[in-house]
């Protein structure tokens, strides 16, 4: 029975992003479960954003509840696309369970981790 827990395939409206521009800064803020039936969600936005010149990508993090390797993968790609044009992907405020993730896997060391989105907001340039 699918009771809705994370990587449940019922409930697929369960990530929600909002994007906003600070400068050069592309803010994105997903909310909910990223997932491998929510990756898509998160994906076109990162993407999105890269292909409209935005050097730098901040994803805020405090509404994030869950992230599976398939979500981590996302954030990867988005990452090296980002890298191809000159920019960089950063992170702010994660929750304990999603810094669980790139803790276990190392993939915390690949990427710029701020403690809040004010934090990083404050230290990259011309934002």
């Amino acid at each position: 029975m699918d009771r809705g827990m994370p990587g449940s395939t019922s409930n697929r409206g369960r990530l929600t992003v909002e994007v906003r521009r600070e400068g050069e800064t592309a803010v994105i803020a997903p909310e909910g479960e990223l997932d491998h039936h929510t990756a898509d969600v998160l994906r076109a936005p990162l993407r999105s954003s890269v292909e409209e010149g935005c050097t730098r990508l901040l994803v805020d993090c405090s509404r994030l509840e869950f992230l599976d390797s398939t979500g981590l993968n996302v954030l990867l790609a988005a990452r090296l696309e980002a890298e191809a044009v000159g920019g960089t992907v950063h992170l702010a405020a994660m929750r304990p369970v999603v810094a669980r993730v790139f803790e276990i896997t190392g993939a915390g060391a690949v990427f710029t981790v701020h403690e809040t989105l004010a934090d990083a907001l404050r230290e990259l340039p011309d934002t």
